[in-house]
């Protein structure tokens, strides 16, 4: 099931959207008022099977069919407390990078006010010229977890999405350079495009075996299969939840790949996962 957070105009509340194939793109705003524009919320309280059931309610409803080309995105989790990024998680982009492919697994943060929804405008501060794009497999936490075991990983993903992990590569190398903290070149607003659907899990049943690529004009910048992993999801949450509790809403960017690379202004990226769709934005330097 594809579940979204959309605007139907700017300065419109935020609703609940589902989509399907078949039926398009649906606002479950009248059919699940309980549960707000929260996906997590209509999933613990209704289900999979009972939120697929609303969504056919609602597509047989004129007033509940959305113009999908028309909406406005969000990111599609309400309530994020954090965004786990897990760097050097592909061999091919370690060797690009010049370092040596990590014994564990190596974390640094972005906080929830960079995340940022499909086809909105990315507008980096004056500070930096050089912008980078990062496609990566997304994990979304549906439970509050610690301690969890390789074996039991399933238990507490909510679903899937995509993250374009953005990154002032300038100011990053100079921090890195200086040996002091790079996160601020990860954190600034809007550096986590997210969505444009939240995936539930059940749809996603080999999250190891996705292709995922990375397009501006029709050029393939980034290319992999989530298989190539060097951590793959259940040793990245084990290692995450050893001593450290996740929250319903957190996200685990899982890494990327080789061909990061410069975006220029104007240029509107494509992050593409199998199953998950595309997520798309423009970036758009001073102004």
């Amino acid at each position: 099931m594809h579940l979204g957070r959309i605007r139907r105009a700017p300065g419109e509340p935020v609703e609940l959207a589902a989509w399907d194939p078949g039926a398009g793109l649906v606002s479950l705003r009248r059919q699940a008022p309980d549960v707000g524009a929260d996906p997590l919320a209509l999933l613990e309280r209704h289900g999979v099977a009972g939120a697929a059931e609303l969504a056919r309610a609602a597509a047989g409803e004129e007033n509940d069919r959305l113009a999908e080309a028309a909406m406005i995105f969000e990111p599609p989790v309400a309530r994020c407390g954090k965004v786990c990024c897990m760097a050097l998680n592909y061999r091919a982009h370690a060797e690009e990078s010049g370092l040596a492919v990590p014994p564990d697994p190596v974390l640094f943060f972005k906080p929830a006010t960079a995340l940022t929804g499909h086809r909105s405008v990315i507008r980096p501060p004056a500070r930096t010229n050089k912008v980078e794009h990062e496609v990566e497999l997304a994990v979304v936490i549906g439970a509050r977890c610690r301690d969890v075991r390789a074996a039991d990983w399933r238990a507490v993903v909510a679903g899937y999405t995509i993250i374009n992990d953005l990154t002032a590569r300038d100011l990053q190398l100079v921090n890195h350079d200086r040996n002091v903290p790079w996160d601020q070149a990860k954190a600034f607003d809007g550096f986590a495009p997210l969505g444009p659907y939240l995936v539930t899990a059940d749809a996603v049943p080999h999250p190891e075996n996705l292709d995922m690529t990375l397009t501006i004009d029709g050029q393939v910048r980034q290319s992999a299969n989530t298989g190539q992993m060097v951590f793959g999801i259940p040793e990245l949450i084990q290692d995450l939840t050893d001593g450290m509790t996740l929250e319903p809403g957190d996200v685990i960017a899982t890494g990327t790949t080789a061909g990061i690379a410069p975006v220029a202004d104007g240029d509107v990226m494509h992050a593409t996962i199998t199953g998950l769709g595309t997520l798309s934005n423009k970036i758009s330097f001073g102004d």
